[in-house]
């Protein structure tokens, strides 16, 4: 164990670890600047299947950071993802760590 105290370990380990994966980051990066998207979208934009992308979408559903629309299009399913209110304010947060950490690194 050791006893090194909040101020002592790397600024990483505060970063919210929900947006912090890759693909996740992709889905609120995108999400953040626009209003709202659909799955085709995101699967375009991002790379990721269609399996892939609901994983993540869903894990930021249960997090309050995206909601997801379901409709139907011409009696096709049709999905548009947004930011909830939360996810834009947690996304700024993690922006403004990550940022800093960045920031402090020499050149």
């Amino acid at each position: 164990m050791s006893d090194q105290g909040p101020a002592d370990r790397h600024p990483f380990i505060g970063l919210d670890r929900t947006i912090h994966s890759p693909a996740r980051l992709m889905v609120m990066t995108y999400l953040y600047v626009a209003d709202s998207v659909d799955y085709v979208y995101l699967t375009h934009l991002t790379g990721l299947t269609w399996g892939n992308l609901a994983t993540h979408v869903g894990k930021l559903e249960e997090a309050g950071y995206v909601e997801v629309e379901k409709t139907f299009v011409d009696k096709k399913p049709y999905s548009v993802i947004k930011l909830t209110k939360q996810g834009r304010e947690a996304f700024k947060s993690y922006k403004s760590q990550l940022k800093a950490v960045l920031d402090d690194l020499p050149e």
